[in-house]
């Protein structure tokens, strides 16, 4: 007859005090220690594809925007969209994301949306349906919230209700049925 089995854990080799032999080493003791500014924030300053994605440091990716303030919301609103019409919106979220975060807090679920909405198209390059749909209808919420008085021009219930009709496409009839561009800003042309 045994006696019981001691717990996970417990006994000299598992005391609960010690760390499991077997646990994996956390991620940046795996990799280095990760890439940081001199504020101590993390950056990663390996070159990335016209998608975000990170490539190995010593390949050429797509130039990086520089690390600067936010524009004026009327400079930042053109250039994302040159960068969404031009196929990168993974670079058109970063100009919204540093116009998110220097945003008035009546604004900032503006422009979280409108970074959330070139999330979603960079989802869809990226062949990743779901992501897609779920920042794009994520994002088309937060713009739905200034259809009423948008600020900088923004015309934000189409703005809105596009990045919605995106998401359903995907969702009902697959990336291939949807276009990968949309207008963050209406004033000066179709969507």
């Amino acid at each position: 007859m045994t006696g019981p089995t001691p717990a996970r854990g417990s006994g000299p080799s598992g005391s609960a005090d010690s760390p499991r032999r077997d646990a994996p080493a956390p991620r940046n003791a795996q990799r280095g220690t990760r890439d940081r500014d001199p504020a101590g924030r993390a950056r990663n300053s390996r070159p990335r594809d016209a998608l975000g994605r990170p490539l190995p440091r010593d390949a050429a990716g797509e130039p990086q925007l520089p690390d600067q303030p936010a524009l004026s919301p009327e400079a930042a609103l053109g250039l994302a969209q040159e960068l969404i019409d031009s196929g990168r919106p993974f670079s058109a979220h970063e100009v919204l994301e540093a116009s998110w975060k220097a945003a008035p807090p009546a604004e900032r679920a503006l422009w979280r949306g409108l970074a959330q909405v070139a999330v979603g198209l960079t989802h869809a390059q990226r062949g990743n349906a779901r992501g897609a749909v779920a920042l794009l209808r994520r994002g088309a919420q937060g713009v739905a919230g200034y259809a009423t008085s948008p600020p900088h021009g923004i015309d934000a219930a189409p703005v809105a209700s596009r990045a919605a009709e995106l998401a359903d496409l995907i969702e009902h009839d697959g990336l291939a049925a949807a276009p990968a561009a949309l207008r963050i800003s209406l004033r000066s042309g179709p969507g």
